[in-house]
Protein backbone atom coordinates (compact mmCIF):
# COMPACT_ATOMS: atom_id res chain seq x y z
CA UNK A 1 0.00 0.00 0.00
CA UNK A 2 0.93 3.68 -0.05
CA UNK A 3 -0.19 6.89 1.53
CA UNK A 4 -1.55 9.69 -0.77
CA UNK A 5 -2.99 13.15 0.29
CA UNK A 6 -6.12 13.27 -1.74
CA UNK A 7 -7.73 16.93 -2.82
CA UNK A 8 -11.40 16.13 -2.27
CA UNK A 9 -13.25 12.95 -1.15
CA UNK A 10 -17.13 13.37 -2.34
CA UNK A 11 -17.82 13.23 -6.15
CA UNK A 12 -20.73 15.22 -7.86
CA UNK A 13 -23.07 12.37 -7.07
CA UNK A 14 -21.80 12.19 -3.10
CA UNK A 15 -19.86 8.89 -3.51
CA UNK A 16 -16.37 8.41 -1.88
CA UNK A 17 -13.66 6.03 -2.50
CA UNK A 18 -11.64 6.04 0.47
CA UNK A 19 -8.91 3.42 -0.87
CA UNK A 20 -8.22 2.45 -4.97
CA UNK A 21 -6.98 -0.56 -6.02
CA UNK A 22 -7.69 -3.76 -3.72
CA UNK A 23 -6.81 -7.14 -2.14
CA UNK A 24 -9.93 -9.23 -2.36
CA UNK A 25 -8.13 -10.82 -5.96
CA UNK A 26 -11.65 -11.26 -7.85
CA UNK A 27 -11.02 -12.85 -11.15
CA UNK A 28 -13.69 -10.42 -13.07
CA UNK A 29 -12.90 -7.34 -11.38
CA UNK A 30 -13.85 -4.36 -13.58
CA UNK A 31 -11.73 -1.85 -11.55
CA UNK A 32 -8.57 -3.13 -12.89
CA UNK A 33 -9.34 -1.76 -16.20
CA UNK A 34 -7.05 1.06 -18.02
CA UNK A 35 -9.79 3.22 -18.79
CA UNK A 36 -9.99 4.31 -15.10
CA UNK A 37 -6.46 5.79 -15.21
CA UNK A 38 -4.97 3.47 -12.43
CA UNK A 39 -1.11 4.67 -12.13
CA UNK A 40 -0.03 1.95 -9.82
CA UNK A 41 -0.44 -1.92 -9.61
CA UNK A 42 -3.95 -2.86 -8.25
CA UNK A 43 -3.04 -5.24 -5.59
CA UNK A 44 -0.41 -1.60 -4.14
CA UNK A 45 -3.64 -0.01 -2.24
CA UNK A 46 -3.84 3.75 -2.94
CA UNK A 47 -4.75 4.75 0.51
CA UNK A 48 -6.64 8.64 0.62
CA UNK A 49 -4.81 9.00 4.58
CA UNK A 50 -6.95 12.25 4.83
CA UNK A 51 -10.35 11.45 3.97
CA UNK A 52 -11.86 11.60 7.09
CA UNK A 53 -10.79 15.25 7.37
CA UNK A 54 -11.95 15.79 3.95
CA UNK A 55 -15.05 13.99 4.14
CA UNK A 56 -16.02 16.52 7.52
CA UNK A 57 -15.51 19.63 5.67
CA UNK A 58 -17.58 18.17 2.94
CA UNK A 59 -20.32 17.09 5.16
CA UNK A 60 -20.18 21.07 7.23
CA UNK A 61 -20.69 22.58 3.62
CA UNK A 62 -23.59 20.74 2.28
CA UNK A 63 -27.03 22.79 3.14
CA UNK A 64 -28.76 19.47 2.71
CA UNK A 65 -28.38 16.34 4.10
CA UNK A 66 -27.71 13.10 1.71
CA UNK A 67 -27.29 9.64 0.88
CA UNK A 68 -23.27 9.04 1.06
CA UNK A 69 -22.32 6.31 -1.35
CA UNK A 70 -19.05 4.04 -0.86
CA UNK A 71 -17.82 0.43 -2.23
CA UNK A 72 -19.16 1.26 -6.33
CA UNK A 73 -15.17 0.75 -7.60
CA UNK A 74 -13.18 -0.48 -4.44
CA UNK A 75 -14.14 -2.00 -1.49
CA UNK A 76 -14.53 0.49 1.63
CA UNK A 77 -13.41 -3.44 3.82
CA UNK A 78 -10.38 -4.12 2.50
CA UNK A 79 -7.71 -6.13 4.46
CA UNK A 80 -6.06 -3.09 5.42
CA UNK A 81 -9.06 -1.31 6.52
CA UNK A 82 -8.45 -3.36 9.93
CA UNK A 83 -5.29 -1.53 10.97
CA UNK A 84 -5.99 2.17 9.17
CA UNK A 85 -10.26 1.90 10.02
CA UNK A 86 -10.27 4.66 8.04
CA UNK A 87 -14.06 3.59 7.08
CA UNK A 88 -14.71 3.27 10.77
CA UNK A 89 -13.91 6.97 10.87
CA UNK A 90 -15.63 8.00 7.74
CA UNK A 91 -18.46 6.20 9.36
CA UNK A 92 -18.72 8.07 12.53
CA UNK A 93 -18.78 11.60 10.65
CA UNK A 94 -21.64 10.19 8.22
CA UNK A 95 -23.45 9.22 11.82
CA UNK A 96 -22.68 12.43 13.75
CA UNK A 97 -23.49 14.87 10.61
CA UNK A 98 -26.78 13.09 10.09
CA UNK A 99 -26.23 12.46 6.74
CA UNK A 100 -27.21 8.55 5.13
CA UNK A 101 -25.11 5.54 4.02
CA UNK A 102 -25.02 3.18 0.99
CA UNK A 103 -22.13 0.80 1.29
CA UNK A 104 -21.12 -2.15 -0.57
CA UNK A 105 -19.19 -4.53 0.26
CA UNK A 106 -18.46 -8.01 -0.03
CA UNK A 107 -16.64 -8.38 3.47
CA UNK A 108 -17.55 -9.55 6.95
CA UNK A 109 -15.10 -6.77 8.21
CA UNK A 110 -18.52 -4.34 7.90
CA UNK A 111 -19.88 -6.24 11.12
CA UNK A 112 -17.06 -4.21 12.64
CA UNK A 113 -19.26 -1.21 12.46
CA UNK A 114 -22.65 -2.63 12.79
CA UNK A 115 -23.45 -0.25 15.81
CA UNK A 116 -22.77 2.46 13.67
CA UNK A 117 -24.60 1.15 10.74
CA UNK A 118 -27.72 0.94 13.07
CA UNK A 119 -26.90 4.58 14.40
CA UNK A 120 -26.83 5.58 10.91
CA UNK A 121 -29.97 3.77 9.95
CA UNK A 122 -31.70 4.96 13.48
CA UNK A 123 -31.22 8.87 12.57
CA UNK A 124 -31.53 8.68 9.03
CA UNK A 125 -31.23 5.74 6.56
CA UNK A 126 -28.82 3.02 5.58
CA UNK A 127 -28.51 -0.07 3.26
CA UNK A 128 -25.92 -2.65 3.23
CA UNK A 129 -25.29 -3.77 -0.58
CA UNK A 130 -23.56 -7.02 -0.77
CA UNK A 131 -22.32 -8.78 -3.62
CA UNK A 132 -23.15 -12.26 -4.83
CA UNK A 133 -22.05 -14.27 -7.53
CA UNK A 134 -21.71 -18.14 -7.02
CA UNK A 135 -23.36 -20.40 -4.35
CA UNK A 136 -20.70 -23.14 -4.54
CA UNK A 137 -18.36 -22.73 -2.11
CA UNK A 138 -15.46 -24.39 -3.57
CA UNK A 139 -16.16 -22.32 -7.15
CA UNK A 140 -16.13 -18.79 -4.94
CA UNK A 141 -12.83 -19.85 -3.64
CA UNK A 142 -11.56 -19.55 -7.45
CA UNK A 143 -13.78 -16.37 -8.79
CA UNK A 144 -13.36 -14.45 -5.32
CA UNK A 145 -10.30 -15.72 -3.45
CA UNK A 146 -9.76 -13.12 -0.83
CA UNK A 147 -12.71 -12.55 0.46
CA UNK A 148 -15.84 -13.49 2.41
CA UNK A 149 -17.54 -16.70 1.28
CA UNK A 150 -21.37 -16.43 -0.01
CA UNK A 151 -22.37 -18.24 2.86
CA UNK A 152 -20.23 -15.46 5.28
CA UNK A 153 -22.32 -12.92 3.35
CA UNK A 154 -25.35 -14.54 3.60
CA UNK A 155 -24.83 -14.67 7.12
CA UNK A 156 -24.34 -10.71 6.93
CA UNK A 157 -27.61 -10.97 5.12
CA UNK A 158 -29.15 -12.36 7.69
CA UNK A 159 -27.59 -10.33 10.68
CA UNK A 160 -28.66 -7.04 9.14
CA UNK A 161 -32.17 -8.55 8.41
CA UNK A 162 -32.57 -9.16 12.23
CA UNK A 163 -31.05 -5.74 13.28
CA UNK A 164 -33.36 -3.92 10.69
CA UNK A 165 -31.11 -2.16 8.31
CA UNK A 166 -31.91 -2.82 5.02
CA UNK A 167 -30.11 -4.96 1.99
CA UNK A 168 -29.33 -4.42 -1.49
CA UNK A 169 -28.08 -7.40 -3.52
CA UNK A 170 -25.80 -7.48 -6.41
CA UNK A 171 -26.73 -10.14 -8.58
CA UNK A 172 -23.18 -9.84 -10.91
CA UNK A 173 -21.03 -10.97 -13.09
CA UNK A 174 -22.15 -14.24 -14.29
CA UNK A 175 -19.44 -15.75 -15.87
CA UNK A 176 -20.00 -17.39 -19.26
CA UNK A 177 -19.95 -21.44 -18.74
CA UNK A 178 -18.47 -20.82 -14.94
CA UNK A 179 -21.32 -19.74 -12.50
CA UNK A 180 -24.44 -19.33 -15.37
CA UNK A 181 -26.52 -21.87 -14.18
CA UNK A 182 -29.82 -22.40 -12.88
CA UNK A 183 -28.97 -24.37 -10.09
CA UNK A 184 -26.48 -21.41 -9.06
CA UNK A 185 -28.74 -19.09 -9.53
CA UNK A 186 -31.33 -20.51 -8.05
CA UNK A 187 -28.86 -20.83 -4.95
CA UNK A 188 -28.38 -17.65 -4.74
CA UNK A 189 -32.05 -16.42 -5.30
CA UNK A 190 -33.23 -18.44 -2.35
CA UNK A 191 -30.32 -17.37 0.13
CA UNK A 192 -31.69 -13.81 -0.38
CA UNK A 193 -35.59 -14.70 0.40
CA UNK A 194 -34.27 -16.78 3.31
CA UNK A 195 -32.14 -13.25 4.53
CA UNK A 196 -35.13 -11.12 3.65
CA UNK A 197 -33.63 -9.25 1.33
CA UNK A 198 -36.29 -7.27 -0.75
CA UNK A 199 -34.01 -5.91 -3.45
CA UNK A 200 -31.69 -7.58 -6.08
CA UNK A 201 -29.70 -5.32 -8.47
CA UNK A 202 -28.46 -7.35 -11.79
CA UNK A 203 -27.45 -6.23 -15.01
CA UNK A 204 -27.88 -9.23 -16.97
CA UNK A 205 -27.04 -12.62 -17.15
CA UNK A 206 -23.34 -12.11 -18.19
CA UNK A 207 -20.65 -10.30 -17.71
CA UNK A 208 -18.28 -7.11 -18.92
CA UNK A 209 -14.66 -6.77 -20.46
CA UNK A 210 -12.60 -4.35 -21.18
CA UNK A 211 -8.72 -3.49 -21.25
CA UNK A 212 -6.43 -4.53 -18.39
CA UNK A 213 -9.52 -6.27 -16.97
CA UNK A 214 -9.63 -8.87 -19.89
CA UNK A 215 -5.92 -9.75 -19.68
CA UNK A 216 -6.23 -11.09 -15.70
CA UNK A 217 -9.36 -12.96 -16.35
CA UNK A 218 -8.12 -14.95 -19.37
CA UNK A 219 -5.11 -15.43 -17.07
CA UNK A 220 -6.95 -17.29 -14.38
CA UNK A 221 -8.88 -18.66 -16.89
CA UNK A 222 -5.72 -20.71 -18.21
CA UNK A 223 -5.21 -21.42 -14.25
CA UNK A 224 -8.61 -22.75 -13.35
CA UNK A 225 -10.50 -23.46 -16.07
CA UNK A 226 -8.18 -24.68 -18.98
CA UNK A 227 -9.54 -24.25 -22.75
CA UNK A 228 -11.72 -21.92 -21.39
CA UNK A 229 -10.41 -18.45 -23.02
CA UNK A 230 -10.17 -20.05 -26.47
CA UNK A 231 -13.99 -20.67 -26.08
CA UNK A 232 -14.13 -16.98 -24.93
CA UNK A 233 -11.99 -15.66 -27.62
CA UNK A 234 -14.07 -17.61 -30.50
CA UNK A 235 -17.07 -16.82 -29.43
CA UNK A 236 -16.96 -12.97 -28.09
CA UNK A 237 -13.73 -11.71 -29.47
CA UNK A 238 -13.23 -8.22 -27.77
CA UNK A 239 -16.45 -7.64 -27.07
CA UNK A 240 -17.27 -5.52 -23.88
CA UNK A 241 -20.59 -7.30 -23.17
CA UNK A 242 -20.80 -11.14 -22.52
CA UNK A 243 -23.75 -12.68 -22.48
CA UNK A 244 -24.17 -15.83 -21.18
CA UNK A 245 -25.65 -18.13 -23.56
CA UNK A 246 -28.44 -19.01 -20.87
CA UNK A 247 -28.92 -15.22 -20.41
CA UNK A 248 -33.22 -15.00 -21.65
CA UNK A 249 -33.75 -18.61 -20.04
CA UNK A 250 -32.17 -17.41 -16.61
CA UNK A 251 -33.34 -13.50 -16.69
CA UNK A 252 -37.03 -15.11 -16.97
CA UNK A 253 -36.25 -17.30 -13.87
CA UNK A 254 -34.55 -14.42 -12.52
CA UNK A 255 -37.16 -11.82 -12.71
CA UNK A 256 -40.35 -14.96 -12.12
CA UNK A 257 -38.36 -15.68 -9.00
CA UNK A 258 -38.38 -11.62 -7.80
CA UNK A 259 -41.84 -11.29 -8.86
CA UNK A 260 -42.98 -14.11 -6.62
CA UNK A 261 -41.25 -13.00 -3.72
CA UNK A 262 -41.98 -9.46 -3.83
CA UNK A 263 -38.29 -8.90 -4.56
CA UNK A 264 -37.86 -5.44 -6.18
CA UNK A 265 -35.77 -5.79 -9.03
CA UNK A 266 -36.28 -3.18 -11.77
CA UNK A 267 -32.70 -0.88 -11.81
CA UNK A 268 -34.14 2.20 -11.85
CA UNK A 269 -36.39 1.94 -8.95
CA UNK A 270 -33.36 0.61 -6.88
CA UNK A 271 -31.22 3.12 -7.63
CA UNK A 272 -33.58 5.78 -6.89
CA UNK A 273 -34.01 3.63 -3.58
CA UNK A 274 -30.32 4.26 -2.93
CA UNK A 275 -30.32 7.72 -3.60
CA UNK A 276 -33.73 8.87 -1.18
CA UNK A 277 -33.05 10.60 2.18
CA UNK A 278 -35.41 10.49 3.91
CA UNK A 279 -37.62 13.57 4.99
CA UNK A 280 -38.24 13.74 8.75
CA UNK A 281 -41.70 12.47 8.52
CA UNK A 282 -39.94 9.11 7.08
CA UNK A 283 -40.80 5.97 9.15
CA UNK A 284 -38.16 3.37 9.12
CA UNK A 285 -40.79 0.57 8.59
CA UNK A 286 -41.13 2.01 5.51
CA UNK A 287 -37.84 0.81 3.91
CA UNK A 288 -39.42 -2.92 4.36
Amino acid sequence: MHEVYAKSILSPKNGMNIYRGCSHGCIYCDSRSKCYGMKHEFEDIEVKINAPELLEQALRKKKNRCMIGTGAMCDPYLHIEEKLRLTHRCLELIDRYGFGLSILTKSARILRDLDLLQSINDKAKCVVQMTLTTHDEQLCRIVEPNVSSTAERVEILNIMRLNQIPTVVWLCPILPFINDTEENLLGILNSCADAGVKRILCFGMGMTLREGDREYYYDALDRHFPGLKEKYISLYGNSYVLDSPNSAKLMHIFRSFCRSNGIMYRQSEIFAYLNEFPDDGFEQTSLF
